[in-house]
């Protein structure tokens, strides 16, 4: 099956089991489907960027199938646990459209992660949008058949961590957090419901999937309804790294810190979510707050994590009908998923 036939925009998740039982789109534009043979995106020589199916960095589509891989890309299309701007169920496939012109290899750390890592998109998750206790579930449901394959997750509102989280830890055990954002998420309740995205992490610690001790939250800042706010979240032993102690210097101190603290052995899950950079790179969010971090920073936060055993990571909040969604889109694709594949891979500086 050529994929040249399918409209760039066109969501995976919309595609047959069936149809899509072999692997789809390698070196070149060629179709293959051994997966004992590394693969990569479309080379310079197979299809114009943006032509083709639209996969995560063009890689192969292999629908909800991790067997084989290394790590792999889903979508969580979900926003119905937001409490403010919706829009982020849009983002796992307008991130995909901008991912086309990510490229296989990084001059700056000579990180080459497909020539030795099996990777591929396996489509989006069948969440339920009118019911978010039925999503939540089918969300775990969907990452519990992942096995050893290292979930990369494109979100979809904060709440989608939660369940990956719920279903990581009866792999793992509890893990570390490494969490940018400018917003904590450690409300007991929003609106008198447990589950929601402002509650990710309160409901983390409290079952047990985090070890809050290992966990830090980084770029935290904006208004707030009083001094008490985080005194729940201090007590569990989060580190809370603001904003404002993040300006005007590197972050890879801060790194080598976080790496001495939970060491190489702890599992440890990454969740960025895209209102953690100041608004004037990421304007496209539910959620926005200035003051934060900048891309710079940002790289040197996914960078730092090499050396981490980092078992899951998500991108969420990016709500892509919003003004500048693209900008939003650029720096979740570039500040994250590459140097998130590259962390697995020895041999970059």
């Amino acid at each position: 099956m050529h994929l040249a036939s399918r409209r760039c925009g066109s969501s995976v998740g919309s595609i047959s089991k069936a149809s899509t039982s072999t692997l789809l789109v390698s070196r070149g534009g060629a179709s293959h489907n051994d997966f004992n043979q590394p693969n990569d995106p479309n080379g310079p020589g197979g299809l114009p960027r943006f032509a083709g199916f639209t996969s995560m960095m063009r890689l192969p589509y292999k629908a909800g199938d991790a067997a084989g891989l290394d790590a792999c890309f889903l979508g969580i299309p979900m926003d119905w646990g937001t409490c403010n701007r919706p829009g982020t169920r849009f983002a796992p496939r307008n991130v995909r459209c901008e991912s086309a012109l990510l490229r296989p290899y990084n001059t700056s750390t000579g990180a080459a992660p497909f020539e030795s890592l099996q990777v591929a998109d396996i489509g989006d998750v069948a969440v339920n949008p009118y019911s978010l206790p039925k999503s939540v579930k089918a969300i775990e449901e969907f990452v519990a058949t992942l096995g050893t394959c290292r979930p990369m997750s494109i979100g979809g509102d904060h709440t989608v961590t939660l369940p990956v989280l719920r279903a990581l830890a009866k792999q793992h055990g509890k893990m570390a957090l490494v969490h940018v954002d400018a917003h904590s998420d450690t409300e007991s309740s929003m609106f008198g419901e447990e589950v929601a995205h402002g509650t990710t992490f309160y409901r983390a610690c409290v079952e047990g999937l985090i070890e809050p001790t290992l966990s830090t939250q980084i770029g935290l800042r904006g208004g707030d309804y009083g001094p008490n706010d985080y005194d729940w979240t201090k007590e569990q032993g989060f580190h809370m790294v603001w904003a404002t102690d993040c300006w005007h210097k590197s972050l890879s101190p801060l790194m080598a810190q976080i790496r001495e603290r939970v060491g190489s052995s702890t599992p440890v899950y990454i969740s960025f979510d895209i209102d953690g950079l100041d608004p004037s790179i990421a304007p496209a969010t539910g959620t926005p707050e200035i003051g934060g971090l900048t891309t710079p920073q940002a790289l040197e936060i996914i960078r730092g994590c090499r050396g981490l055993n980092v078992v899951g990571c998500d991108l969420v909040e990016v709500s892509v009908h919003r003004f500048a969604a693209c900008c939003s889109l650029v720096s979740g694709r570039n500040n994250y998923y590459f140097n998130i594949i590259s962390k697995y891979v020895t041999g970059w500086r």
